[in-house]
């Protein structure tokens, strides 16, 4: 079960179905079958910001963040890979400067964020190779033909 949480002022410029697949696409091009639950929250630059100061150390907002989780979940009765937080006013900025429309960012930084907690990371080139490779597959398969550029370090 993936759970989308959108604060309400950003709940009329993005469709919680669209998320929902592209998060579902990723966990089926990485060949996750056991359907497992996970949660997407978009959220502001101030909730962002203070989450990434807490567990990175960084006080400023940025534009994903992943908290890998992977356990078995008895409520949900699936296993929960973990949390992605999404600062929305930084997807609109960067789709802004990319040229494309802010619900393609958002797309592809809940792609970004689900890599990030099935095991995927950029910090050396071959990983960040492997995972770029990953994102462009995605979005492909999702029919959106958006560049995926290397993320500032914020």
């Amino acid at each position: 079960m993936i759970t989308i949480l959108v604060e309400d002022q950003f709940q009329d410029q993005l469709d919680d179905q669209v998320l929902c697949q592209a998060a579902e696409l990723t966990l089926q091009l990485c060949d996750i079958s056991d359907s497992p639950s996970l949660s997407i929250r978009i959220t502001d630059d101030l909730e962002i910001q203070e989450l990434n100061k807490r567990y990175r150390g960084l006080d400023q907002p940025t534009d994903v963040l992943s908290f890998a989780a992977d356990f078995e979940d008895p409520d949900l009765g699936s296993r929960y890979l973990g949390d992605v937080v999404i600062s929305f006013p930084q997807a609109s900025a960067q789709a802004l400067d990319r040229g494309h429309l802010a619900i393609e960012e958002v797309q592809l930084l809940v792609i970004h964020g689900v890599l990030h907690l099935v095991g995927f990371d950029h910090g050396t080139k071959s990983e960040k190779k492997a995972m770029w490779s990953y994102q462009e597959k995605i979005l492909t398969g999702m029919g959106l033909d958006i560049q995926v550029e290397e993320r500032q370090t914020k």
